[in-house]
């Protein structure tokens, strides 16, 4: 067995806890809630958390698929919580959210594979907070392009769905999502007119040439915002860390990407397809 690759200095963090993130702690449990942030062991929960943001989870804490890089419990989802995008949408209201970022975990169990809950959490978070922006991170829906259209058509401000990684690679730590399927679903939430974006992983042994057709992949069906982050192995049975790259080659992919025409690349060892979400905020008021 090869070695483990270390990490490195600039990818060590502390989890500082202040006031509000307590609050945001409260707020979550009080109302039963999931974050990605905690179940994906995010390494920017502490940050976000104490200044009072969190991407909220919902169609339960179980994922019917068992991709390799993710830390999500994987099995046999209990029934959806029909109180579940309420209690988001109430949580939004309490922790005063200019922007929030939804995510689910996959419900292929489920005959429209959870998209009329998807549209429902939209649809409550905007009836309570009729001023914050609402971004989605979707799952493929298998790519059946009549249940994206269920939560296109309630109308977020951001439409997301995660490539994860290079083509190449792609077959190799997902479970069930294809590269080809991932990108007809971008392209169809960029043809709405709503803002889409869309976040990889780096580190898993991809090269900057396969990151760069990525790139031009994205473009091509019209996706705007990219973020781009380092991988890192939650546990060893999960896919390996093949490097650690470096700052000077995430700022050389964020200079690339806007080369190619990103309105908006996030790129750094530490960033996630939520973090600082609401730069996007400075984005939209543009468009």
């Amino acid at each position: 067995m090869s070695e483990r690759v270390r990490k490195p200095e600039w990818l060590k963090i502390s989890i500082a806890a202040n006031e509000r993130y307590a609050e945001t702690k409260r707020i979550v449990e009080s109302h039963c809630l999931h974050t990605i942030c905690s179940s994906g062991r995010c390494p920017n929960m502490g940050e976000c958390w104490g200044r009072g943001t969190a991407t909220f989870m919902i169609g339960g804490d179980v994922c019917t698929r068992s991709c390799k890089f993710c830390n999500t419990l994987t099995g046999k989802p209990r029934p959806l919580d029909k109180n579940e995008p309420m209690h988001v949408a109430e949580s939004v209201r309490l922790m005063k959210l200019s922007h929030v970022v939804v995510t689910s975990v996959d419900r292929d169990d489920l005959p429209d594979l959870g998209a009329a809950h998807w549209a429902r959490a939209v649809a409550e978070i905007r009836r309570l907070n009729p001023d914050t922006t609402i971004e989605v991170l979707l799952p493929d829906f298998q790519g059946k392009k009549g249940l994206v259209q269920q939560v296109i058509d309630a109308r977020p401000d951001i439409l997301a769905h995660n490539m994860e990684t290079v083509r190449r690679i792609s077959p190799l730590v997902r479970s069930a999502a294809r590269y080809d399927t991932s990108l007809e679903v971008l392209k169809q939430m960029a043809q709405s007119g709503i803002t889409c974006k869309s976040g990889i992983m780096v580190g898993l042994g991809e090269t900057p040439g396969e990151v760069e057709e990525l790139m031009d992949d994205l473009r091509a069906v019209g996706c705007k915002i990219l973020t781009i982050g380092q991988y890192l192995q939650p546990s060893r049975r999960h896919y390996p860390v093949a490097e650690y790259v470096t700052p000077a080659q995430f700022e050389a992919y964020k200079k690339k990407g806007l080369e190619k025409g990103f309105e908006q690349v996030e790129s750094g060892p530490l960033v996630r397809s939520s973090y600082h979400a609401e730069k996007s905020l400075h984005l939209l008021k543009k468009s």
